[in-house]
Formats: C-alpha cells, structure tokens, sequence
C-alpha cells in the first residue's frame, strides 16, 4: 500500500529540574549549597531514509515522545540528557505545521535530518544561586518544558519522468513495459489510484526512475476525479511525459486541457519539460503515424514521440529521447 500521508504528534523531552541540596561531610556541619544541575530533554529528530517508501506506519502510531532529562543530585551531580528520539521517514517528505500548512522542511536527499521538536534546558541548581548575602540558597530552578507541535508528513514522489495522462491513456501498461515495476493494468479508467515508481534499464549501465501517476481528468486541479492528492507528486520529477491516447478525436485539446490542469495546479509544474507521445500506435496505420510523427503541438518542447507498448514499436526512441533530455538536464544543472 502506499501512503503519502499521515499527521503525528511530536513531544521532545522536559528538561530535569535542579536540585536542592548541601554538603554533609563530617567536619562541616554547615556545608554549602551542592545541587547539581538538571539534564537536558531529548528533542525529536527526522531522518529521511532511502530504503523507506511509504507513510504507512503513521497511519497506525500518531505519538512520540523523547525521554526528559534526569534532575539534578548532590555533591554538584548534574542529571542525564534525555536520549534523543530518531524517525525515519522516505526520501521526499515534506514536513508540514498542521495548523497552518506551513511547509517546515524538505526532506529531499538521503540521509537528511532536521530536530522538528528541542528538548527543554535542564534547570540549574542551587549551587548556581549562592552570593556573599545569601549562601544557602535553599531553591532552585525547574527544567524547561520540551516542545511540541503537531506535523503532517505528506510524501512527494522523487523521479526523473513523470508519466502524464488521462485515464487509461496507457500508463500503466508503458510503466511495465520499460520497468520491472507491475501496477495494475485493466481497460477501464482509473485503474492506477496510487503512484507506482518504476526503474527503466537504460543500456548496460545506466538507468532513470520512471512514477506513474494516476490520470487527470478536466478538473483535476479543483479536486475532481483523483485530484489534487496526485497532481502533488508529479512536482519532483523533472521531466512531464504526456500520454495521448491513439483514439482520442483532438490530440491537441486533450493536451492542452491536461496543461491546464497541471498550470493550475502549480507554477513549478509550468516550468518542467513537457514531452508528447501518441500511445497505442498498434491501433493505427502506418500512415497515420508517419502524420503523427510531424504533428507539432502547442505547448510542447518536443517532436511527437509515437509508440505502442503492446507491440514496443518506437520504444526504444522514446527511452532513447528521455534519456538525452534527462543528460540534456543534468549538465545544464551542473553548469
């Protein structure tokens, strides 16, 4: 299953109170002030971890809680730091206010880590209060409370391509042809309802992530059909493959209602190279693709790419075509 989101409770540690006490040692019948400080409260920390790829178990455990710091004792002994709490979370999470849906952090690389929630000081003890006038300060300080805040944890899928559609336009179906990935595939819309991630073998030694994301009908953007719920994960990827299905009557209104939907949705998403293909190529003739392959459409910042997954005619040119745009990318990146 996946899931890509889910609102936790976060709690770090209080801190541990100082302590009041004095020197009893034989010999010094009135000792001096000797309480040693309270520890630290563990704070609470998210790591982001590739080998994760779901929110699946916050779905189930909604609290944690780092340990408080131990108080403070005698013969200036200071209390132990509450051990810090550590959750792991996939590669791509975003960390959200829950109140206010302000994006907190980007969890987007491997190994990443923010403290989400401080533990409090240790409060000090009376040892740190004695003066000339008063040498036996019989108080202390408490430790600082912990913070705590309530967080969503919403999932972005992280990919190169990301496949762009209405509903059984044929996404399913090209994600297994290239990839070992195995979503399920029937013919009758919406048969995706969750992203799959798929790695394409490119050649011997290379390769690029491929997400599936389940198709957008005319109002997605609003939240009809699947909605906004998906549209989000199609943000990470750096390159936008549209899927045209063969049969559909206007290639170019279905693509520009798609760009409208995805526009709407989102300025970032305006940006991505948008590259076109015509799927299901084994339903036409070979004239009409020789047509196809010249069409230029509004919108878009490739030739037309025809293909069919059934037969893999014209699969390996596009895997070809991506994979030069992907490098075409990366070095512009780099520069």
């Amino acid at each position: 299953m996946f899931i890509d989101y889910a609102q936790i409770n976060i709690s770090a540690g209080k801190g541990g109170d100082g302590a009041v006490t004095f020197r009893r040692e034989k010999y010094v019948p009135k000792g001096g002030p000797s309480g040693g400080n309270g520890g630290k409260g563990g704070d609470v920390i998210l790591v982001a971890n590739s080998n994760l790829s779901t929110l699946l178990d916050y779905r189930y455990k909604k609290n944690y809680a780092a340990e408080d710091g131990a108080a403070g004792a005698n013969s200036l002994k200071d209390g132990k730091n509450g051990k810090d709490i550590i959750v792991q979370v996939p590669v791509g999470t975003l960390i959200k206010d829950s109140e206010t849906e302000k994006i907190l952090y980007d969890l987007n690389k491997n190994g990443m880590q923010v403290i989400v929630a401080k533990g409090g000081r240790g409060g000090k003890g009376n040892s740190n209060f004695a003066t000339p006038t008063n040498q036996t300060p019989r108080f202390a300080e408490d430790g600082k409370p912990g913070e705590e805040i309530k967080i969503i944890l919403e999932l972005k899928l992280i990919a190169d391509v990301g496949l762009v559609g209405f509903p059984n336009a044929g996404k399913s179906t090209l994600i297994s042809t290239i990839s070992e990935a195995k979503p399920k595939i029937a013919d009758y819309p919406f048969t995706t309802l969750e992203p799959n991630l798929g790695i394409v073998r490119y050649k011997e030694y290379q390769s690029f992530t491929v997400a599936d994301i389940p198709g957008i009908i005319e109002g997605a953007s609003q939240g009809k059909g699947l909605g906004l719920l998906f549209l989000r994960h199609i943000e990470r990827t750096e390159i936008l493959l549209f899927l045209i299905d063969s049969q559909s009557e206007d290639y170019q209104k279905d693509f520009s209602i798609l760009l409208k939907e995805l526009k709407t949705h989102s300025k970032i998403l305006a940006q991505k190279k948008k590259i076109i293909s015509i799927s299901k190529a084994d339903l036409l003739s070979e004239e009409d693709i020789i047509k196809l392959k010249k069409k230029k459409f509004r919108g878009a910042d490739s030739p037309t790419l025809v293909f069919s997954s059934a037969t893999r005619n014209g699969i390996q040119e596009l895997l070809d075509y991506l994979w030069k745009e992907l490098i075409l990318l990366h070095k512009e990146v780099e520069e």
